[in-house]
């Protein structure tokens, strides 16, 4: 595993390289360890080209990509305070359930966005 403490003293192209090996290793770590990402990127392998063929232009392509990709980031920032907060806190405890449990919800509000978006551009 990498360590982000190496990240901070680099500079230009170096630093890049550093960030980007980073993100990789946290969407590889998501794929392997979080299921609700690993259905959610099967979401967007079927959504991202259904939005090139029934957007009607490159708005509302980008709407209903924007709306799927969002759903991705959300589950990201949900999936690190979860292992963030089980860190922390690994015996029951109201703060932690109840951070949890927001963060659980903000997944399920990228959700209904990204419905209610492509009901909007698609229906009419």
């Amino acid at each position: 595993m990498t360590s982000a403490a190496g990240f901070k003293g680099k500079k230009g192209l170096s630093r890049l390289i550093n960030a980007l090996g980073y993100s990789r290793d946290g969407l590889c770590s998501a794929w392997r360890n979080e299921a609700a990402f690993r259905q959610e990127i099967l979401l967007a392998a079927i959504a991202i080209p259904l939005a090139f063929l029934l957007g009607k232009n490159g708005t509302d392509r980008a709407l209903m990509i924007g709306s799927i990709l969002l759903i991705l980031i959300v589950e990201m920032l949900n999936s690190a305070l979860e292992a963030l907060v089980d860190k922390a806190s690994p015996e029951k405890n109201e703060l932690a359930k109840r951070a949890k449990d927001m963060g659980s919800a903000a997944v399920l509000l990228a959700l209904f966005n990204a419905a209610v978006l492509w009901a909007c551009v698609l229906w009419p």
